[in-house]
């Protein structure tokens, strides 16, 4: 071990030492992720009878998730330069307490427009938290337990991913589409609560006028290589993950039922890994962040000849999940590192990198899929991903060679 090295590491440990780990707090604000994420989610399952009722297509009701992904980038955007110094444990219990207003309106929407304004307001709190998140799980536990805490947060990311679709078809049958959504209004009166007692007062220093544009962090190579690397990594995944559904129909020829357990099969393992990488990620950052995005490239090219094969496309598809939304845990880690005195600004540019992207992969794989099948769109998932993965892999490159020259001088 060098001379640096053996400071750094001494470094850690001393700030291990100095800040105890409150788990308390990961854990209720894992369980706003969770409540946050199953918003979120919810009209995937209920468009039909949301359409229904509210007299509009179901296609109108599906923007209902379009616009949330907006204003969740107009938010991430700018939120850091608009709530200045305020307490951050304030502006998570603000943001909680909106998502239940959110879920209440949608509940109760009259008409169209409203509908909207509820789904924009959830946009809102996606933003806003998911900005934080890496920031927050900097101020709640040491530094070498932030990947602990960060897989914590994903595992309600997950869990939600897992059972908001099932649940929502589940209660929408039995208390209809408007009690499924009020069913998440306690959930978030419950992370509410949970949070004022477990989060500490987490205040902030007064910043420069200029650290509010979220975009300087580009200045860095690392940074701008990082940024464009996740989101080629998300453009690839939701090119592909957004039209396995009707894959799945047509290609596999599965009925509802084994179409619903292979879609339990991704999310139940993406549950596990997202419970594990934490470990993963705790020997190295990049390996994972680069493994991962080529082991999901050559799933998606995998499908297209195995397509037709049930068995085989389980497993593909159970390993994808397990690595696919393991990810996002291994990506905000990334922030942590490269930005741990500028978590905020690097977290608000990545929830609308993310969130651009997802949209435009969406939209380029549904445009492939109409217009040359699903071989072509899976292809275009695959070296997105290829982009993806070589992108990460040159900001490695620029993280090590900036450490050089930082060592140097």
């Amino acid at each position: 071990m060098t001379p640096t090295e053996s400071n750094a590491l001494v470094e850690v440990i001393s700030a291990d030492r100095k800040q105890p780990a409150n788990w308390g707090g990961v854990f209720a604000m894992s369980l706003c992720v969770f409540a946050l994420v199953a918003s979120e989610f919810m009209p995937v399952s209920l468009l039909t009878p949301i359409a229904s009722d509210l007299g509009i297509t179901e296609g109108m009701a599906g923007q209902g998730i379009a616009i949330s992904g907006a204003f969740a980038v107009l938010t991430s955007l700018s939120i850091s330069a608009l709530v200045g110094t305020m307490d951050r444990k304030k502006l998570l219990l603000v943001l909680t307490v909106l998502m239940g207003i959110s879920g209440a309106i949608v509940a109760l929407a009259p008409n169209y427009l409203t509908y909207m304004a509820g789904r924009a307001l959830i946009g809102v709190v996606i933003g806003g938290f998911w900005s934080m998140s890496a920031a927050m799980a900097m101020r709640l536990v040491p530094p070498s337990k932030v990947p602990k805490a960060l897989a914590i947060f994903n595992g309600g990311n997950a869990l939600a991913t897992v059972v908001a679709a099932p649940m929502g078809s589940y209660l929408g049958s039995i208390i209809g589409w408007r009690g499924a959504f009020f069913a998440l209004v306690p959930v978030a009166l419950v992370a509410l609560a949970w949070q004022w007692i477990a989060l500490p007062i987490m205040k902030t220093e007064k910043r420069a006028p200029s650290t509010g544009n979220v975009f300087r962090v580009l200045k860095s190579r690392t940074v701008a290589y990082g940024m464009a690397g996740c989101g080629a990594f998300f453009m690839g995944q939701f090119a592909l993950f957004t039209y396995l559904r009707p894959f799945l129909e047509t290609v596999t020829h599965v009925n509802v039922s084994t179409l619903s357990l292979l879609l339990l099969v991704i999310g139940g393992a993406g549950f596990i890994g997202t419970l594990g990488i934490g470990t993963l990620l705790q020997r190295g950052l990049y390996g994972p962040l680069i493994t991962i995005p080529i082991v999901m490239s050559l799933i998606a090219v995998a499908l297209i000849p195995l397509g037709t094969w049930v068995l085989p496309v389980a497993v593909l598809l159970g390993v994808w999940g397990l690595i696919a939304t393991a990810s996002p845990v291994g990506w905000w880690n990334w922030i942590a590192e490269v930005l741990p005195h500028d978590a905020e600004a690097g977290g608000g540019l990545m929830v609308a990198v993310v969130q651009f992207a997802i949209a435009l992969g969406s939209t380029v794989g549904g445009v492939l899929f109409d217009a040359s099948g699903y071989q072509s769109t899976f292809i275009a998932s695959a070296a997105m991903l290829l982009i993806g993965a070589f992108l990460t892999l040159q900001t490695s490159r620029a993280q090590a060679s900036q450490g050089t020259r930082s060592k140097s001088t």
